[in-house]
């Protein structure tokens, strides 16, 4: 009689990439990479165990509801979801997180906050795409503030941040 052995470690989920590959592609160490894909097994079989992130999964995993529209999470997931296929593998994980890495170029930071918030992919953050993520924080965070004051709010940071982020824009969108 022979020992019976658990395969499922060996098992590899699709889009599974080497952490050896991706530590040299990102801010990660090899262990940190292998510390995340025991995150990326956790989230990925939630909900629907197929080894790949789905949006509710996602959205379950940042914010404890799979079911309330949340436009945050919903740009993070795209932003994510490097192949556009509604999913997103191991490989896009790990490179999406190394930009929350402490060791990631400030540049890759700016660039992926420009992408969170130029909502419609012109190359521009529009006033109204910011006052859309303004007042989605502001649900998602059940603060309550007069439209002046929002608007105000919106004004401000949209006259503060407009040259700077089109300068930004090409950077942002040549990643």
């Amino acid at each position: 009689m022979g020992c019976f052995c658990s395969t499922s470690k060996n098992v590899k989920t699709p889009g599974y990439e080497d952490p050896t590959i991706l530590a040299s592609e990102t801010p990660f160490t090899v262990s940190e990479v292998e510390a995340l894909y025991e995150l990326f097994l956790k989230l990925s079989n939630s909900i629907i165990e197929d080894g790949l992130i789905h949006k509710e999964e996602f959205q379950l995993a940042l914010f404890r509801n799979e079911n309330e529209k949340n436009l945050f999470a919903d740009r993070i997931f795209d932003l994510f979801d490097v192949k556009r296929n509604g999913v997103i593998e191991f490989g896009e994980f790990v490179r999406s997180l190394g930009v929350f890495h402490p060791n990631a170029a400030l540049e890759d930071k700016i660039a992926f906050a420009f992408r969170l918030y130029d909502l419609r992919q012109t190359g521009y953050i529009e006033r109204e795409e910011l006052k859309e993520m303004v007042l989605a924080l502001l649900h998602e965070s059940d603060l309550v503030l007069s439209d002046d004051m929002i608007e105000a709010i919106v004004d401000k940071v949209h006259c503060i941040f407009t040259l700077p982020l089109r300068l930004l824009h090409l950077k942002a969108y040549r990643n």
